[in-house]
This record gives structure tokens, sequence and C-alpha cells, in this order.
């Protein structure tokens, strides 16, 4: 159904902000050719408006999240899929600003129901097996009460103070987990001084013969030792709840979550992965590790020449999609074209609907959404030039998303990043650095992105609103088409011909994704090692002579030709090219062909066949004198004739020694040879 189609419904919640179908109304009308009902009160004296429109089969689209649930009730009872909603009240009409949030509340919705690729969705099934870990009773308590829901087993680091029951609903052991792996469904463990209780028991808990490496299997793993975490980044590991025992209230929060945790469940598939063009490893040389290096969860893990995400493991902060050079690690939750599509509607209709200087504000749900809903119910809220957009992670963010954003008409973007999360933001730092490099190369203003790590809502409040008011680079960004790289480059080139660049060629930062190969021509042999190597085809062979390559516009700068180069010759220069040669293939390096001295067949390089008569000529045994030498400047089919000509049968590997028997010894004895006779015929 097409999206004009939708059927928006619009509430001034009783009359707390500024929604009129002369001020928004028209705006719609104006930007997207929307219609829109217009109520005060629709989630309770006007609902039955809402249920009379459940009666036609248009989709519906509700400006309010509050009572996203009713509304999605109301729906699931006239059998309709619930509606789409979109927060224009914390984000734009409960503010300070004397602005009009008009422009602000045309381009929230008018992006909410831009259309979206669904994510994949990965099935998990959970039996309710949950592992406790804890210390006495403390530890017996909490798995009382989670044995209710699922099928527990207690794991005490320390009985100390246990208190047997007399009736005990589920299995007692005692030990302490010393290595763990999987997700929600499918933990493996491992258990250091595991023992089982003994039945007999009495005054304090007895416990068999400890053992060490004993393994076990779980869905559900709730731990309350105060230890160390199993995992890295805990709470992004499905099926693993953490509390610290010494607060009861964190202890009873973290049962209720894991209750629930029995079943099927369905989890987005964060990111996809095209083996085809990681450049993380080749022949076992190791080029480039950004995603490994930057996956705080440790879903990453190396594989031959590519790399593994477990998409039960990976918890979608976008980390490596954001700092992967070749686009191989894409997010999908959702996919880049609609994210960044998104964002360049909220600009477009932002500037279409009046609005002036806008700034993209960047924000999670967890964190992120609430602070706005507090500084909009408690303070200034957000100013009316500062459009919010939720992410799944604020961490995220590449440089594509960014300069996709500015040439789109945003003046800066902010990324309102949770401090408690402060470990994770390595990569996006990476990014920012890399895009201050561009606008300062391309001649324009910096600054453009602002990372605000806070937790306070006044400070946030406080640093948002005293943005600097910086000056519109463009506000002609090109569709977001094709892989990560041609996105990039096209939002960079709308920004570079905005700008004055004082050079087609400036220096980046070494983790740049942009750059040359550079060859010591004196060093290198034209071998081609360095081609093979290359995984995004940025270095080429030339078919009738020997030559080496290079296209910098699909240079990544992972480092496997350097890495792979035998001579040493080639480094790299991380730089940012806009002269259009950058996207033609230029040469590094070129010889004469090497003749074979006896048929005069060129079959390699001049410079290779050089450098390997400089590592075997006179120096190895097969080559000691003039004549086996001079088989090293024959081709290959040449060389086997020679061999054979001087009675020397090239193949002779080809056919192994027969094994001496006793009865050859025996005949050789009739024969009347000696054992040294028989020994020389060897």
């Amino acid at each position: 159904m097409a999206r004009e189609e939708t059927r928006l419904f619009l509430c001034s919640c009783e009359g707390s902000m500024e929604v009129a179908p002369d001020g928004l109304g028209k705006a719609l009308g104006k930007v997207g050719g929307r219609e829109a009902s217009f109520h005060r009160h629709l989630c309770r004296a006007e609902l039955a408006k809402f249920e009379a429109a459940l009666q036609d089969d248009a989709p519906i689209c509700v400006a309010c999240t509050q009572e996203s649930p009713l509304f999605a009730e109301v729906a699931g009872e006239a059998g309709r899929e619930g509606p789409r909603f979109v927060n224009i009240r914390e984000t734009a009409g409960w503010s300070g600003d004397r602005a009009s949030p008009v422009p602000k509340m045309v381009a929230l919705i008018e992006a909410a129901l831009a259309p979206v690729t669904p994510a994949r969705l990965r099935t998990i099934e959970s039996d309710g097996l949950c592992l406790v870990m804890g210390q006495g009773q403390a530890a017996y308590e909490a798995a009382a009460k989670l044995n209710r829901t699922l099928s527990v087993t207690l794991l005490l680091t320390d009985p100390a103070d246990l208190m047997l029951p007399p009736v005990l609903d589920f299995p007692i052991f005692a030990g302490r987990v010393s290595k763990a792996q999987g997700s929600l469904g499918g933990f493996e463990l491992t258990v250091d001084g595991y023992a089982a209780l003994l039945p007999s028991s009495r005054g304090t808990a007895e416990f068999t013969m400890a053992r060490n490496g004993a393994k076990t299997q779980c869905s559900v793993i709730f731990d309350m030792t105060g230890d160390a975490s199993l995992f890295p980044r805990p709470e992004g590991r499905d099926g693993y709840f953490r509390a610290d025992p010494g607060s009861p209230a964190a202890v009873l929060e973290a049962i209720l979550d894991a209750s629930d945790f029995v079943g099927t469940f369905e989890k987005p598939i964060y990111v996809t992965y095209d083996a085809g063009i990681c450049a993380h490893e080749r022949s076992r040389i190791t080029g480039c590790t950004n995603c490994l290096d930057h996956c705080p969860a440790g879903a990453i893990t190396p594989d031959g020449d590519g790399v593994h995400v477990d998409p039960g493991i990976c918890g979608g902060c976008g980390n490596c999609a954001a700092h992967c050079p070749t686009g191989a690690i894409s997010y999908a939750y959702p996919n880049r074209s609609d994210q960044i599509g998104r964002i360049q509607t909220l600009a477009r209709s932002y500037l279409a609907a009046g609005g002036a200087a806008p700034v993209l504000l960047l924000h999670d749900a967890s964190h992120g959404t609430p602070l706005i809903g507090a500084m909009a119910r408690h303070g200034r809220g957000l100013p009316a030039r500062v459009i919010p957009w939720e992410l799944h992670s604020a961490s995220g963010m590449g440089h594509d998303l960014v300069a996709a954003a500015l040439a789109a008409g945003f003046r800066q973007v902010v990324v309102l990043a949770d401090p408690a999360k402060a470990g994770e933001f390595a990569a996006l730092e990476a990014e920012v650095d890399l895009m201050e490099a561009l606008l300062a190369g391309f001649g324009l203003q910096g600054g453009r992105v602002v990372t605000v790590m806070e937790s306070d809502p006044d400070a946030v409040e406080a640093r948002i609103h005293s943005l600097t008011n910086l000056p519109e680079i463009t506000h002609g960004a090109p569709a977001p088409l094709g892989g990560k790289r041609e996105v990039a480059r096209g939002a960079l080139a709308a920004l570079a011909e905005a700008g004055k660049p004082a050079s087609d060629q400036f220096d980046l930062p070494a983790t740049a994704p942009y750059g040359a190969v550079v060859v010591d021509t004196d060093a290198c042999t034209l071998c081609l090692a360095c081609v093979t190597a290359c995984p995004v085809d940025a270095l080429r062979d030339a078919p009738d002579k020997p030559q080496l390559r290079f296209v910098e516009a699909a240079c990544v700068q992972c480092g496997l030709c350097a890495n792979t180069c035998p001579e040493d010759a080639i480094s790299l220069q991380p730089r940012y090219n806009l002269a259009p040669s950058v996207m033609q293939p230029v040469t590094l390096n070129e010889d004469e062909p090497a003749l074979c001295i006896s048929c005069g067949k060129p079959f390699a390089a001049g410079g290779m066949l050089r450098a390997v008569e400089r590592t075997l000529a006179g120096k190895h045994r097969m080559f000691a004198t003039e004549d086996s030498a001079r088989l090293l400047r024959m081709c290959d089919a040449c060389r086997l004739a020679e061999l054979s000509r001087g009675g020397t049968d090239p193949f002779a590997i080809a056919h192994p020694r027969r094994t001496r028997t006793t009865d050859d010894y025996l005949n050789a004895e009739k024969k009347g040879l000696s054992i040294d006779d028989f020994l020389g015929d060897e």
C-alpha cells in the first residue's frame, strides 16, 4: 500500500503542545501531501474515532508513544495489526524553545512513515534449564523463586550459611565456573571444584569429593556470585543475568527478568557478512582486524581468510559495521540504505517545512530516550532545531552516516552516549577523527560531530542548548545506493564540492580506509604476490607484460599487500584523493619481461629473474655451475628439455625405488654376489 494512504492521527495532548490543522496540518500537506485528523484527547474522550478508523484497511500511524499499548490493544481486539507510532511530544512539542516545533514534527512524522526493510529474525529455543550461581542462603532463595517458572540447578560457590529445607525442589552442587561460552538456549560451561550435595547433610551442607573440569549445559545463567562477569559485555549476552548479591533490589529485578526466559524467542540478526570482500586474512597473513578489535561482546572470531559472527552473542552495537573498511560486515537493523535514507528524509522534510539550522541527535532507546523524556517533562526539552533519532546502539555510527547527514543539510551530528558503555566507543572515536580530517581537507569548518557522554538530564540539556550554530555545508545529498564505500564517497563528493580544498590530496589518520599504496621500485621484483592478496581488486596485473597497477578508489588500506610482500617493498599512505584519476588504474611498477634463452618466449619479470639468480646461482648445489645456472633463464618447457638431454630424467622423483626384500638378497647370493656388490647396485 502506498505510503500516502496511511491514516495519520495527531493529538495536542489536551492542548499541551502546538498541534493544529492550520500549522502542522498545512506543513504536512505541503511537504508530503498528507492529510491528518487532529484531536485533543485521542486516547480517552476521542478513542471512538480511532476505533472507527480500524474498520478500514488503510494503515494507521498515531503520533503518540505513551499510550501505544492502549492503541495496540484496541487494534488487536478489532483484528487489525497494530499501528505505527511516532513520538512528537517529548521530542518536539514539549519544549521551552520559542521557535515553532512544526518543522521538527513534520520531519519526525515523514521519517517514521518512510518504508523500511524488515530485519531478518533468528529463532531461539530455551527449555528453561537455569544454572543459578551464588553463595549460601541468598543464592538458595533466589533459586527457589526462579524455580517457579524455570528448571533450576544451584551451584554454590560458598555454602557457608545455607539452611537446607525438608523438601529440596532442585539439585544443589558446589563448584565454580571456570569457562563459559554460548548464549540463550545454548550455554556450555566448565566447572571446577564440582561436587554433589550429600543427602545425609544435617547441620551444614556436605558434598562429595570435588573434581575439576566438569562439563554442563543450560539455557539460562543467573549469576549472583559477585565475581567478575563470565562474559565480556554481559548486559548484551542474551540469557545471562547478573546481579550484585549485596543489593536485594538488584537481585529481585534480575529474578523478574530471568523468570520469563523459557520458550521460543525471536532475535534480530543485527549484521550481515560478505566473506568475498572481507580484508581480514589471505593465506594465513593477517590484514584488517577492525571488527575483531572493536567487538565488545566477543561475538566475532577469525575463520580462515574471513571472520565468523555469532548471531547468538551479537548484541547489535554496530561497531564492526561502522569501522569495517570494505562493508563486508554491514548493519541490518535497519540496513544502511534505510537508515541513511530516513536521516536524509529528516533533513529534507525539516527544511521544506521552514526549519533552519538542523542538528541531528543520535541516541539509543535504553539511555537516550529516558533522558530526552526527562528533559521534556522537567526542563527546557530539546531545542526546536535539534532533531532526535533513535538507533539500536549509538556507538554504531560510521563516517558514511555522518557524511550523508551533513550532505543532507544537518549542521552538526550529536551522539548521546551512555557513560556505562564508555569502553565501546573507540570505533566511533576513530570514525569521528576520520570525519574531522576529511572536513579539514575539504576546507570546511570542523566540530561537526559532538559526543555527549552524560547520564544527568540537566547536563545533557545544557550541553545541547549551548551548541554553536555552524553554517550549512550543503543540502544536496545523493541517494544512499550501493555498498558502504559507494555511499560514503557519494556523500563526501557532495561535501568536497561545497568546500574549498587546498589540494586534491591530503593526509588522513592511520586508521582511515582510504589511501594509496607506495611501492619501492628498486626492491619490488614484480612477483605480484600483492595482487593475489588484495581482497578488493585495488592492485592488478597486466595480461601482456610485467606490470603492477593500482586503483586508489578501491583501496581500503587493509595492509594485506604490505604484509604479503616478500621484499618489504610496499607501504601504505592514508590519504584522500579528489582527483578524477582516483577511479582509473595507474602503474606503480613495471619491467621488461625475461625472455627464455632457448626459445625466446617471455616467461617471467626481469626483476624477479634477477632476484632468483642472486639468491640461487652459484650458491645452491643445483645451480652451482654455469651450465646449470642457465636453467634459471629458461622457460618451464625448455628447462625440462635441457634436463632430459643431459641424461637426467626430470620426472625421476615420480618413480619411487622398489623396496628390497629377503628374496632379493637370496637371489643375489645364488648369483655369487657379495653384499657389497648388491648394495653397490643401489
